[in-house]
């Protein structure tokens, strides 16, 4: 059973389905791991594709459909998988493309990041066709660092190319106050940060803050958190019990059937 997959509107993708998207810029998508045909968050998931097609397209599929087309991929391919499902526009109407490969956990880390001025368009919305993205990663890479950090025009930290950035004070965890996407992983963990009794909150951070911190991740959908070991200029410690906790709390939701 192959673990890739491609489906559009639950049924498999043809040459023909998936020639105009090779072309589409217009589009938004959200992206989880699966383990044992079961997703984290999957309500964030949902929430976000439905939200995000309102916001772009005027109008959004119903959660029932959408998880309809989810369930079909995963029936056709292994229990663990990544997965992407992408919305987009075909004769004016919303469809979905769901697409499974090998699952994924991220790379170990502690990561090396640059730190470059740069804002999102539209950062709420997890869209497709993404240039600078790519493009600061790859220039991070060419400065012997591992990827890239966001700073907007006030000066704050607000996220990374394909990561969200959580902070560790030694006490609380540290979300940035800014204009980014909040990620699906973010939005578990900070959910279930609260039930084990972990201090968080919301504010600025900037470069010239980072000296005083004692720790600092990224996570998306691979992973809950990897340490960093440096943004810019400041180096990190890379704060071995802040990362465990996030995984703790990652854990602690529960896998949901789509």
């Amino acid at each position: 059973m192959s673990s890739f997959v491609a489906q559009r509107n639950g049924r498999a993708a043809t040459a023909e389905d998936l020639a105009p998207l090779a072309f589409a810029g217009f589009a938004h998508f959200t992206a989880m791991q699966v383990r044992g045909g079961r997703v984290r968050g999957l309500d964030l998931h949902l929430d976000r594709l439905r939200t995000a097609s309102v916001d772009l397209f005027g109008r959004a599929l119903p959660d029932d459909l959408v998880r309809s087309y989810l369930r079909t991929a995963l029936e056709s391919g292994p229990a663990d998988v990544s997965l992407t499902a992408t919305v987009h526009l075909s004769q004016g109407e919303p469809e979905v493309l769901v697409r499974t490969r090998p699952p994924a956990s991220g790379p170990e880390g502690p990561l090396a990041l640059t730190a470059v001025e740069h804002e999102r368009f539209l950062p709420a919305i997890k869209h497709v066709g993404e240039a600078a993205k790519t493009y600061f990663r790859r220039a991070a890479a060419g400065e012997g660092r591992d990827d890239a950090a966001f700073v907007d025009r006030r000066g704050r930290l607000s996220e990374a190319t394909i990561w969200n950035l959580a902070f560790w004070d030694g006490d609380t965890v540290l979300w940035p106050d800014a204009d980014l996407l909040r990620g699906t992983t973010m939005g578990i963990v900070r959910r279930r940060l609260g039930t084990l009794g972990v201090s968080q909150r919301v504010q600025e951070i900037t470069l010239a803050d980072l000296p005083g911190l004692r720790g600092a991740v990224v996570m998306n959908s691979w992973t809950p958190g990897i340490a960093v070991s440096r943004i810019g200029p400041a180096p990190l410690p890379e704060a071995p019990s802040f990362v465990a906790s996030l995984h703790q709390a990652y854990e602690s939701e529960p896998l949901t059937h789509p």
